[in-house]
């Protein structure tokens, strides 16, 4: 419950009495002065001490950040040096033999230009949050509007009557106190238009009500309230004022919550200020006041034109500011959210995440992390448009199952991530259930109806982990839940981050191994299916000898290349070895090497393949570049790499042929050359998968494209392949993969001189 609405307390309560009695007491007095004038002093004294008490009471709020609770020490601090300037004025006016003229007495002049001080001190302490030039520039000339305002009406109502002062003597302090008083209301100016949000909204403006008062308050009230009685004093009235806005502002601070609330709205800011405009509508105002009390008809005119005109420029800049203002939340809304689905993007993802995280109350934040099994399919088989659909599907239901105060955001692809705001693991377990029981219904997208798999990671954290940490948390859950059937969610365990630790290690390492040529690369020839087993070619295949674990093979260093961004500079590697060893190679030798799907979206790969090329003087047509059949191959995205390499004359071919679902649209958007039938195939039995075997051969032959056979092992599979079609193959019938120099032993030597030698010859390689 908001402690602020619940009930008024007794500080609240006293300050409030306080003005009463004094509204109430000058009423009085001003029809016939029956209550002593010492009373009327009174709440302007013991009213500091209400604020000073309600301030402490605010200063000592744990909930609140340290810079607030400090800003509230120091007006607490503020209210001892007004509480005594009142005291010594008003010791000074009832001592005096003429009270009405006794003017401002110097024990006030003082305390309140201390007190003042203190003020400005306090505010410039607070953080202002963080600004460009031009938006500090604009917010000293709209702070400058406001107090020049403010000092034309201390001029009007005071400071002209300070000049005719019989007392020479207090002319010059009571300037100074005016002048403490202005800059005074441009420090507090600057702060409310100024971006920040650790003061309470409410209690901001109260502070700024507070120190209007105490500024223009008493010249203002000064020619109205000693017409009435000449023992009146303006500061009998405003002071009151002041520590009853200053209360209900500690009051408003203190009740401020600074988590999220349930079922709140953020809070959107208005592209401008109206205080500056406030300020001219005053000053104009007060020039009509002027005006129509002292000049001809003439003038009265020609000066309500001028203020009209004003008014005039003034809302045309409100209705620009307003049309700009919108203009930017699209801009905005554009830049934090996805186009697709309208949920909030990875930027505005982060900065949820991180405001969660830095609250100090030390509240729990949890993070689960969505992943579409199978999503690959549906683009593949039903087009980018179905998915599109499926995307939004999803989008609704995650976003319909969470509270106001959560964040469901789109991370890219088939990622979605959820901040569960102040929610323990309980909570975060009741979250998940919802979304699997939303995500369990089919998606009915384009006539087709589409289930929903899932799998979601969740990390338990609370204000004050690292972002990152919680992130990655939920991603190592996320894939452990891959494993469970149907769509299901874990909590992350340290087990898991045990068996993820080896992933980062080697992730650490990698970037050292390709430094340091800790890489070596293997070739598996690639033979005709004929009777000479005639050496066509190899495939390269890296390696890596980890100087802790020994050799490891590319399944245990491609994935966590492919995670962490190193397969760009892998495959680079892999590629410059393999064309500077290609090229003491017989010139009618080919290579085949692997390329990941994020070679083909570095812009420079084309150009670098080509620069390679000519350094290592070698045609373009031996070189075949393979891209896996199942991975995520964007045509939109990797057809100009693919062309430019086809234009180069590199060959390309789709490897693991057969064993996605996205076979034939792949054909149709890659340009490839050559197809690798997949080793499940290869080694089918005849009565089993061998027909997919022949449909590959079919459709390679109908489609002009070179088809090779990979993991051929047994010479029966050999004769069933060659039957089928197929006129190249690799596999352990023929050679295991081979260090460099053991596979160039199986190439043709290099031609002989003209003058003799032997003539150029095959090497074939021993039925085994």
């Amino acid at each position: 419950m908001d402690v602020f609405r619940s009930r008024p307390d007794r500080p609240l309560l006293a300050s409030g009495a306080l003005l009463l009695f004094t509204l109430i007491a000058v009423t009085i007095n001003a029809i016939s002065p029956v209550i002593p004038w010492i009373f009327l002093w009174l709440p302007g004294i013991l009213g500091a001490a209400v604020l000073g008490i309600e301030s402490r009471r605010t200063a000592r709020a744990e909930h609140l950040a340290p810079p607030v609770r400090q800003f509230w020490n120091r007006i607490a601090l503020v209210c001892l040096p007004v509480g005594l300037g009142n005291t010594a004025q008003a010791m000074h006016t009832l001592a005096a033999e003429d009270p009405a003229n006794a003017g401002v007495g110097p024990g006030q002049i003082i305390f309140q230009g201390v007190a003042v001080l203190l003020v400005m001190y306090a505010l410039l302490r607070l953080p202002f949050g963080q600004q460009t030039r031009g938006d500090l520039f604009r917010v000293v000339l709209d702070a400058s509007t406001v107090m020049l305002a403010c000092a034309v009406f201390l001029w009007h109502f005071s400071a002209r009557y300070a000049l005719d002062d019989d007392d020479p003597r207090m002319l010059f302090p009571s300037l100074a106190l005016s002048l403490l008083a202005l800059l005074a209301v441009f420090a507090v100016a600057k702060f409310l238009l100024t971006s920040q949000n650790q003061i309470d909204t409410g209690a901001l403006r109260m502070i700024g009500v507070a120190v209007a008062i105490g500024a223009v308050g008493p010249p203002i009230l000064r020619p109205l309230i000693t017409a009435l009685d000449p023992n009146l004093f303006p500061d009998m009235i405003d002071l009151p004022a002041l520590f009853y806005c200053g209360v209900i502002a500690a009051r408003r601070q203190r009740a401020a919550r600074t988590g999220p609330q349930r079922g709140a709205k953020p809070v959107r800011r208005r592209p401008f200020s109206f205080l500056p405009y406030t300020a001219i509508a005053a000053v104009d105002g007060l020039l009509l006041m002027v005006t129509w009390q002292n000049d001809s008809t003439d003038r009265r005119i020609v000066v309500v034109a001028a203020v009209l005109l004003t008014g005039v420029v003034v809302l045309r800049q409100i209705t620009a500011f307003q049309d700009n203002s919108r203009l930017l939340q699209r801009l905005d809304h554009g830049a934090t959210h996805d186009a697709l689905t309208e949920l909030p993007n990875r930027v505005l993802f982060h900065e949820r995440l991180r405001r969660a995280v830095e609250a100090t109350d030390g509240r729990p934040v949890a993070v689960a992390l969505i992943d579409l099994d199978d999503f690959k399919e549906v683009n593949d088989t039903l087009g980018h448009e179905v998915g599109d659909q499926l995307l939004i599907a999803v989008a609704q239901r995650l976003n319909g199952c969470v509270r106001a105060e959560d964040t469901v955001a789109r991370l890219g692809g088939d990622e979605f991530v959820v901040v569960l705001d102040g929610a323990d693991p309980a909570a975060a377990d009741l979250a998940a259930q919802r979304m699997i029981e939303a995500l369990k219904a089919p998606v009915l997208a384009d006539g087709h109806e589409l289930p929903i798999r899932a799998s979601i990671g969740i990390a338990d954290g609370r204000a004050g982990d690292d972002p990152s940490v919680l992130l990655r948390q939920a991603d190592i859950a996320m894939y452990a839940a891959k494993v469970i059937p149907g769509t299901a969610s874990l909590h992350y365990e340290h087990e898991m981050g045990a068996t993820s630790a080896g992933h980062s290690e080697l992730g650490a390492d990698l970037p050292a191994a390709i430094r340091d040529d800790q890489l070596f690369l293997l070739f598996q020839p690639i033979v005709t299916l004929d009777k000479d087993r005639r050496v066509l070619g190899a495939e390269a295949l890296v390696r890596w000898a980890h100087p802790e674990h020994g050799t490891l093979a590319p399944d245990a260093f491609i994935p966590v290349a492919e995670r962490t961004g190193l397969i760009v500079p892998l495959g680079r590697w892999v590629l410059r070895a393999a064309l500077r060893r290609m090229a003491q190679w017989p010139a009618d030798t080919v290579i085949s090497i692997n390329i990941s799907a994020r070679d083909l979206r570095e812009p420079d790969f084309a150009p670098y393949v080509a620069d390679l090329l000519a350094e290592y003087g070698i045609a373009p047509g031996r070189v075949t570049l393979e891209v896996t059949e199942s991975m995520p191959v964007e045509p939109g995205e990797s057809d100009a790499a693919l062309r430019s390499l086809r234009g180069l004359g590199v060959k390309l071919a789709l490897d693991d042929f057969g064993t996605g679902n996205s076979t034939l649209s792949l054909l149709h958007d890659v340009p490839v050359d050559e197809v690798k039938l997949d080793r499940s195939f290869t080694q089918a039995a005849p009565d089993d998968r061998i027909t997919v075997a022949a449909g590959v051969a079919h459709l390679a032959q109908a489609l002009s494209l070179h088809a090779v056979a990979e993991g051929v092992e047994t010479e029966e599979q050999a004769d069933r392949l060659r039957e089928l079609g197929y006129r190249a193959a690799q596999g352990y019938l023929f050679a295991r993969p081979l260090p460099a120099a053991d596979f160039e032993a199986l190439l043709p030597p290099a031609p002989m001189p003209a003058h003799g030698g032997s003539p150029h010859h095959s090497r074939r390689l021993p039925v085994k």
